[in-house]
């Protein structure tokens, strides 16, 4: 394999995913890659996701080729940045992580969940990402890796210096140029960006973190108090806000 780093970000849906990648996207020395195995999920789970038919349109489908052509496919740079879906990784096999660094972008299920509705109406724990994110780090761990492991709120309130810790823990060197972008979609943006994309496209930098203060839907009760332990397992391997 080349000497390229190949860094999978598993994150899960609402989850300021698109600005870490777009944070990335700045460094001159990064390629991106926006979810690769979307139509792989698409195809596998069935789900009707915003924008499903133009996804199989122009994806590949074949989970498995997409692992050997994309993520560990070529790449003239010294980094490959593959923003990833952690649920996207349905009925593929993970041996493939023993060959990418490895970093996973949480999010308290309280904040994520009203969000996540306005795109997936009756989502469950599957479509949260959320046990996906927390089987893979356990692997992960048990097979001696220490993946970076980062929260969307502690990002928000102190985007340099989580991202300086996250990239020691990447092996790679911070750039201030990873703090701010300029408004607009970026070529990389897979043809989804349109349902999910619009705050970021919007953004010109990681935004300050604001509390919710808008009541918790009822309906989504249960569901929270099944992902809360996968969340809070991942707390605590999360890179604080200093």
């Amino acid at each position: 394999m080349s000497q390229t780093r190949r860094i999978c970000l598993w994150s899960g849906p609402r989850n300021v995913s698109t600005a870490v990648m777009y944070a990335f996207a700045q460094r001159d020395d990064t390629q991106i890659v926006d979810e690769p195995l979307y139509a792989h999920y698409l195809t596998v789970s069935g789900a009707m996701h915003p924008g499903r038919e133009d996804v199989l349109a122009v994806q590949d489908a074949d989970g498995a080729r997409v692992v050997e052509t994309v993520i560990l496919g070529p790449c003239d740079r010294p980094v490959l940045f593959i923003k990833q879906m952690a649920h996207h990784m349905l009925d593929l096999d993970v041996q493939f992580l023993a060959q990418t660094q490895n970093a996973f972008l949480i999010r308290d299920p309280r904040e994520m969940l009203p969000s996540l509705i306005n795109q997936v109406p009756n989502p469950d724990l599957g479509s949260t990402g959320l046990g996906w994110q927390s089987d893979l780090h356990r692997r992960l761990v048990t097979r001696g890796h220490r993946p970076v492991v980062l929260d969307a709120r502690e990002l928000l309130l102190d985007p340099a210096g989580v991202l300086k810790t996250a990239c020691e823990g990447l092996d790679i060197g911070f750039d201030d140029v990873m703090l701010s972008w300029p408004p607009g979609p970026i070529a990389e943006d897979g043809i989804w960006a349109r349902h999910w994309y619009h705050n970021v496209h919007k953004s010109t930098g990681f935004g300050l973190y604001t509390k919710k203060t808008d009541v918790f839907p009822e309906h989504l009760e249960d569901l929270l108090d099944t992902c809360r332990p996968h969340y809070d397992y991942l707390y605590e391997f999360a890179i604080r806000a200093a």
